[in-house]
């Protein structure tokens, strides 16, 4: 799939903070020499070839008072996991919910990120989340340090290097 480099730059322009504004598109379409009704009319041709999947926005959780946050891996029957990563995705404290293929050492396939206030109510939330689905054999980990957090770049802007 070919892309304009209209569209790339477009891309390009929305991988990173948005400007806090009435109208953002407005101000980034202007920065690119294009219109908000063009800029919006290519956003959602991008997302109706399936180029784009999905927009969001990231929320800094120690900033908004959610001080714990945890990983936790669950070993779920393959027969079942769709089913259990649905229940797991739906408890509101998830953010995250991935299938993933289990190791040799490491028989976990489902992982979930949980976020709280605290580490207990982290635990309150899994302990609720293992009896909801059944699965009794997972383990939690829990964040210390925030090493690198960053959203996937995939186009350059002109500003980078």
């Amino acid at each position: 799939m070919m892309l304009t480099e209209l569209e790339k730059k477009i891309i390009a322009s929305i991988q990173s903070d948005m400007p806090i504004s009435k109208r953002p598109y407005a101000k980034i379409a202007k920065q690119l020499n294009t219109t908000e009704k063009i800029f919006l009319d290519t956003l959602n041709q991008l997302l109706e070839r399936g180029v784009i999947r999905r927009f969001g926005a990231t929320l800094c959780h120690q900033n908004s008072g959610f001080e714990a946050n945890a990983m936790a891996a669950w070993e779920v029957d393959e027969d079942i996991v769709e089913e259990v990563g649905k229940k797991l995705a739906s408890f509101k404290q998830v953010s995250h919910c991935y299938r993933r293929n289990p190791g040799k050492n490491w028989p976990y396939n489902l992982y979930t990120m949980i976020h709280a206030k605290t580490e207990k109510s982290c635990l309150e939330t899994i302990r609720k989340m293992s009896e909801a689905t059944g699965v009794n054999n997972y383990t939690v980990l829990f964040s210390r340090k925030e090493l690198k957090k960053t959203s996937m770049k995939y186009f350059s802007t002109e500003n980078e290097t």
